[in-house]
């Protein structure tokens, strides 16, 4: 997992170490408006691996819903995207994915290709997945039932709202 950040003043790598799988969550913030990627717990066992989180502790609110991504053609492009209330926690169960995180001054990539690592997205933080495996499969965790009203689609859009919520800081 190799993150990479970017800002508006030019370009900015920043890479971003997860330890060892162990049995302690490691919470890493990414430096672009409160997202962050987290180690979860794993364990090996010769009955099955396992790897767990638990909800307000390594994953930073309550879900209301879920949903799973599946079956991506190779070159498509899915979230691009903000919420205006809604958190997520993303992690790519099997496969990989690349995800990236802006909040319309900074960026960062990441890639998701282990059971036991997921990235936080909070509201009013544009998303962005691409560069699906064959067998990725993409588990979301949201904060709030679905709500059309809730998306910024437009990535215009969304730097004009995340700069007035910037200045009202």
């Amino acid at each position: 997992m190799k993150p990479t950040k970017k800002s508006s003043s030019g370009p900015r790598k920043k890479t971003f170490g997860l330890k060892e799988r162990g049995m302690e969550t490691t919470i890493v913030d990414l430096g672009v408006g409160g997202s962050s990627l987290h180690q979860l717990r794993y364990v090996e066992d010769i009955r099955g691996d396992l790897s767990v989180g638990e909800f307000e502790r390594d994953v930073p609110f309550v879900p209301k819903r879920y949903f799973l991504i599946l079956d991506v053609p190779k070159p498509e492009i899915r979230g691009e995207h903000a919420h205006k209330l809604c958190h997520q926690f993303l992690i790519c169960i099997r496969g990989s994915c690349r995800v990236i995180v802006d909040d319309g001054q900074d960026r960062c990539e990441v890639t998701l290709d282990r059971p036991d690592a997921g990235i936080y997205v909070p509201p009013m933080i544009w998303g962005i997945q691409h560069t699906y495996s064959r067998d990725a499969l993409m588990l979301v965790f949201a904060s709030e039932y679905y709500d059309p009203d809730d998306y910024i689609r437009r990535y215009e859009d969304f730097c004009a709202l995340a700069a007035t919520e910037r200045l009202r800081k």
